[in-house]
Parts: C-alpha cells; structure tokens; sequence
C-alpha cells in the first residue's frame, strides 16, 4: 500500500514537470527462491537478472521495506545483497518502510539510508515512515502520511528532473571504456605521435 501511495505521488509529481513517467513494482516475495539461488549458487536465474536490470536502469528507485526487529526485512537485505555495489550510484531513491507502530519509524535514518548511502545512491532527504495507526482512523494529525508521501515525491521528482536520464551502454563497446575517439592502440602506448 505505502509503496503504491509512493509510486502514485511520483508519477503524479514527474507528469507536473513535463516529464512522461511510468514505473514498474517487484514484490520481492515472488523472487525469494531466486534470490536464494543467486545466494547460495552466484547466479541469477532469468527472472530476477530481468528484475535486476530493471531496477539498476531506471532513473530513479522507490524502496519499501517492513521493519523487523528494528530494520529493514532479511529479503530486502537479499535483494540489495545480489546487486553490483555500483549498480545504484547516483541513483535517487525514495525510502518508504511500515511497522505496527511509530516506535519503529527512526529505523529509516539508522538503518535503511546507510544502505543506500553505502551503495552511492542518492537518498532523498525526506523518507515516508508508515505504522498501522497511520492507515486507520487516529491517524497522525500533526503530520499526516498524505503530506509526508507528497512531500517525499517532490523531492524525489525533483532529484530525477535534476538528474542526466539513465543510458543503457554497451559494457563491451570500446567506446564505454575507452572514450570517445580512442582507441586499444592509444590505451596500449602502441600510437605513437599522436
């Protein structure tokens, strides 16, 4: 639910700039197998390399974990275990978590943006903390979920906005590794005078 609310106030937000949206959800319980295989064997099996490269190519990234016993749930630690350390950098992500109660919600700052720092992400300032009383009838008055999940995808809207769009390169064109106009000559010292 948190994570649908977050995916809806993003798009709604990118459309509010001109910029045409769309976005995919993966459910990490349909992968869990897989990504048990990919532990215990180091590789993905086909339908979690596709959700992976999804992930890693998009231009911005909306995580949502529950919190268990303080953090982010073991499944979600397996899901950012099987990425490339590298696969998130500069990425914006919009960081949503839920629990029973608000004494949990601290687990966004301490645990879950420390993750994604450690991957070079670029976390948002603003994560969106939901417990069960925020979905009921004594919901928080204060600061209500509405306002923290709209003011959660400006930000993210705005980080992707500011943001060079994602651009699938070729690992092995020569291009991506030796730069434009070089060649293996030049990165071998075999042309000389030029």
């Amino acid at each position: 639910m948190l994570g649908d609310r977050l995916a809806h106030a993003a798009l709604a937000e990118l459309r509010a700039r001109g910029i045409d949206a769309t976005s995919d959800v993966f459910e990490l319980r349909d992968y869990a197998h897989e990504l048990t295989d990919n532990l215990l064997t180091g590789f993905a099996p086909p339908a979690l390399e596709q959700m992976i490269n999804t992930v890693v190519s998009a231009d911005g990234v909306i995580a949502v974990t529950p919190i268990f016993s303080t953090s982010y749930s073991g499944l979600f630690k397996s899901f950012i275990d099987v990425l490339d350390p590298q696969a998130l950098t500069g990425t914006p992500v919009l960081i949503g978590a839920n629990a029973g109660t608000a004494r949990h919600s601290l687990a966004i700052d301490y645990a879950i943006r420390p993750l994604f720092t450690y991957l070079h992400a670029n976390p948002v300032p603003t994560g969106v903390f939901a417990a069960s009383s925020d979905w009921g009838a004594n919901a928080d008055e204060v600061a209500p979920l509405g306002a923290r999940v709209d003011r959660a995808a400006r930000e993210f809207a705005d980080a992707i906005a500011a943001r060079e769009p994602v651009q699938d390169a070729d690992p092995y064109d020569p291009s991506s590794y030796l730069g434009a106009g070089t060649s293996f000559g030049h990165l071998l010292g075999g042309l000389s005078g030029e």
